[in-house]
């Protein structure tokens, strides 16, 4: 079995903005997320999230063991939340399977022992997402379908964002320890996900972007409100963003995101609203 662990320092909003294309995207992009028969994960220093892709073939995939966590086992001190883009595919923990298909996902609570991951079919592999936060208390195993998932209905149609977010690790539906984390969905013709935008100081956040088309593209917005800049992601890859950083994103076509936060609190809601004419 093949894993391996990227690390991405923190990067302040000064050195931000003197990056080029190539600098933003090193800091802040996660691209390569799904190989099939591998677990990749990129363990970040902002609020030390760690982002994967989980794709398993023939053989079942396991992860116990991450040096980088500095712990025997990697849920000694963390939780984790997996959310399936693929096809149908299980989980153990600890010995327990759960069958996840397609938009289902699992939250495992500090110290749920080790994780596997095994496709139903290795030629249509499961696509597991792999979302981990340090934790100080043990919260339950819980099994989320789209149909648990909190629904919110935000935007419309005239602004292009008409919107469902379904929550699916939020305390109105599962218990965690800091990790919040949900799955956006948009109606025909809608393509900005969060605008007006928004910063969040006591939170990192990480936008996966998925169900694209080849050809279809997210122009990313990021950086302080008064020095934004914008990354190009295709379906599949990942974009970090601090603090400091507005958020928001529009699609060439249809899309979907999975966005995951941690840091001090669990309030969905506890976000710092930027006005249009702030944005430069």
């Amino acid at each position: 079995m093949t894993l391996s662990v990227s690390v991405r320092q923190a990067v302040g909003p000064q050195d931000a903005a003197r990056r080029d294309t190539k600098g933003l995207r090193d800091g802040f992009v996660i691209e390569d997320l799904f190989r099939p028969g591998e677990v990749k994960l990129t363990y970040s220093h902002l609020d030390r999230m760690i982002v994967g892709g989980v794709v398993p073939t023939t053989n079942t995939l396991v992860v116990d063991s991450v040096p980088e966590t500095g712990t025997e086992r990697f849920l000694d001190r963390r939780e984790v939340a997996i959310v399936n883009i693929g096809a149908a595919g299980t989980v153990s923990v600890g010995g327990k399977d759960y069958a996840l298909g397609f938009q289902e996902a699992l939250y495992v609570g500090m110290g749920g022992g080790a994780l596997g991951f095994a496709s139903g079919d290795p030629a249509a592999p499961a696509l597991f997402y792999f979302l981990s936060a340090p934790a100080h208390r043990v919260c339950p195993t819980v099994h989320i379908t789209r149909e648990m998932a909190k629904k919110v209905v935000l935007g419309s149609a005239e602004e292009s964002n008409a919107r469902t977010i379904n929550q699916y690790v939020h305390p109105d539906v599962c218990e965690s320890c800091q990790l919040l984390v949900g799955l956006t969905m948009f109606e025909p013709g809608s393509v900005w996900n969060t605008m007006p935008a928004h910063v969040h100081d006591r939170r990192m956040e990480v936008y996966l972007y998925f169900g694209m088309q080849e050809a279809t593209r997210i122009f990313h917005f990021m950086g302080e409100p008064g020095e934004t800049r914008h990354v190009v992601l295709k379906n599949h890859q990942a974009v970090l963003s601090p603090g400091w950083s507005i958020h928001s994103g529009a699609g060439t076509g249809r899309y979907a995101f999975i966005w995951a936060m941690a840091g001090d609190n669990m309030s969905f809601t506890d976000m710092d609203k930027v006005p249009m004419d702030a944005l430069l």
